[in-house]
């Protein structure tokens, strides 16, 4: 599956909402192959989730912010990961990267491509929530702070 930077963040709280329902049915496809355990490559630009998005003109997948937000978010889930990412890198959907994603995502740590995103709010509500609803994979939430697993984020 081919996955801009900005959307291996989005992905965490996909609930199924959306942009028309051509998006979220489409949305909701990707969201069970990357369940599947189906790899990521990274890619510059639209991407499988952004597909339907294209045929309008003034799409905003192709705009600066968009691009920003990538670099960002590609940042991030580098440092997160503690090794380089560059476009073209391919990585394995497995529970261990969606967990790891989502305890970052939660604590902050990875969330400096959302500034000023539309549906911030929504990610925000999601992941306060442990991500009930999500789509794709699932996440278990700490019993307790001190039994948390998670690598250190620092």
């Amino acid at each position: 599956m081919r996955l801009r930077p900005h959307h291996l963040l989005c992905m965490l709280t996909f609930v199924g909402e959306g942009y028309s329902p051509a998006f979220v049915a489409n949305y909701r496809r990707l969201a069970g192959r990357l369940s599947a355990g189906e790899p990521i490559e990274i890619v510059s630009g639209p991407d499988d989730i952004c597909a339907p998005l294209l045929s309008d003109e003034d799409a905003h997948c192709f705009g600066a912010s968009v691009a920003g937000r990538d670099a960002a978010a590609l940042a991030d889930i580098a440092r997160l990961l503690g090794r380089e990412l560059r476009i073209g890198a391919v990585i394995a959907s497995d529970p261990a990267l969606f967990e790891q994603l989502r305890r970052a995502f939660s604590a902050g740590v990875t969330r400096h491509a959302c500034t000023g995103c539309e549906w911030s709010s929504l990610c925000d509500r999601i992941a306060g929530e442990d991500y009930k609803g999500a789509l794709v994979m699932t996440f278990s939430p700490p019993e307790t702070a001190k039994e948390t697993s998670a690598p250190h984020l620092a």
